[in-house]
């Protein structure tokens, strides 16, 4: 079908821009005027020009009576940018294909409305669950108090996370951790526990390959035991938020100097946390670790995909995952495996919560 190879290229140039436009969704268009493409186009980052008015401009006057392929609902508000659909209208689109429309209550349908009310003719629904896909972590912040969730685990074949004094380094070969910093740059935001800034003091910033982005760092550190020698605490390169309840002021100042950012709570509910993400713009939360916090995030429900490298290693007596409260096989929760990834002798598998009528099976 050649309308769906327009919003499969659409797609593609969207997905080239995943993680870095947050917190808006990444999105792509293609314009086509007589089977000829005369304007492609991508939203960069948040603050510069969606993706209809890179292409736009890229097509110029050719814009005129041609197709646009959208992967998502353009905006009818004013924000960072001026409304999308206004300018849509103006260069004369005569068709626009829409994948999805926006859950964003400011728009949510608004902006098909809007092209119709001008004479255009709009079709919804084209590759409309790959787009879903696509922005799913927009979709979750949006809708949602809290930030859409990965849980991403390195493991033996027999489900061990670390040997048994604690090393973790490293389960996997370096083509899948690779993988895993393209997660990292996905994300907008990275978190672990205070175990793992003390075993394995990482710097949790994306490596293995070019990046212009660098996740926010999050530690749940409840005694703040971190240390101002901390890679992360070290490294300015992105921000450092350390969720602590208690600790001496020396320790807080000094820290605060280095400039991370301190949010004491007394209780450190995790909802309370994502609550807290949510309103610094954290639209996709990764959790790298490590087996407390993870296990923690997993027995509360508090997920949405959870990636899994599983690498050709027995690693016997070891440490997994926690208590989950499960007692009984049949009452483990359901999980759906979308996706496995081979990459030699490992895989990783990409899973997320099956959803049954009256919400998630947890």
């Amino acid at each position: 079908m050649i309308h769906e190879g327009y919003m499969k290229l659409a797609l593609t140039l969207a997905r080239r821009r995943k993680g870095l436009t947050h917190p808006n969704p990444t999105v792509g268009c293609v314009i086509v005027k007589n089977g000829e493409i005369v304007g492609l186009g991508n939203h960069l980052r948040a603050g510069e020009p969606h993706a209809e008015i890179v292409a736009l401009h890229h097509a110029g006057e050719r814009a005129k009576g041609a197709d646009m392929y959208l992967t998502l609902e353009p905006c009818t508000h004013w924000g960072r940018t001026p409304p999308c659909t206004e300018s849509i209208i103006k260069a004369g689109i005569k068709r626009v294909f829409v994948a999805t429309t926006d859950p964003n209550p400011v728009i949510a349908g608004g902006g098909v409305k809007r092209l119709k009310s001008a004479g255009i003719e709009v079709y919804v629904g084209l590759c409309g669950e790959e787009a879903k896909t696509l922005n799913e972590d927009f979709f979750t912040y949006i809708s949602s108090d809290r930030p859409y969730i990965t849980l991403k685990l390195a493991q033996s074949i027999d489900g061990r996370i670390a040997a048994k004094g604690g090393n973790s380094k490293w389960i996997t070969s370096e083509r899948a951790r690779t993988y895993a910093h393209r997660l990292r740059m996905e994300a907008t935001a990275v978190l672990v526990g205070i175990n793992t800034v003390l075993k394995d003091n990482p710097l949790l910033t994306v490596r293995y390959f070019p990046s212009e982005h660098n996740p926010v760092r999050v530690v749940i550190d409840p005694s703040l035991k971190i240390s101002p020698d901390h890679n992360l605490v070290r490294d300015d390169s992105s921000l450092r938020l350390i969720y602590f309840s208690s600790s001496d002021s020396e320790k807080v100042r000094r820290l605060t100097d280095m400039g991370v950012q301190l949010i004491r709570m007394e209780s450190l509910n995790l909802k309370e946390i994502l609550k807290d993400l949510r309103s610094r713009d954290v639209v996709h939360l990764l959790v790298e670790g490590g087996a407390d916090t993870v296990t923690r995030f997993i027995r509360e429900g508090l997920w949405d995909r959870l990636v899994v490298f599983t690498a050709p290693k027995i690693l016997g007596e070891g440490i997994g995952l926690g208590d989950l409260g499960i007692e009984k096989v049949s009452s483990a929760p359901e999980l759906k495996l979308r996706r496995e990834i081979p990459l030699g002798d490992e895989r990783i598998f990409e899973y997320i919560p099956v959803i049954e009528k009256g919400g998630l099976r947890w």
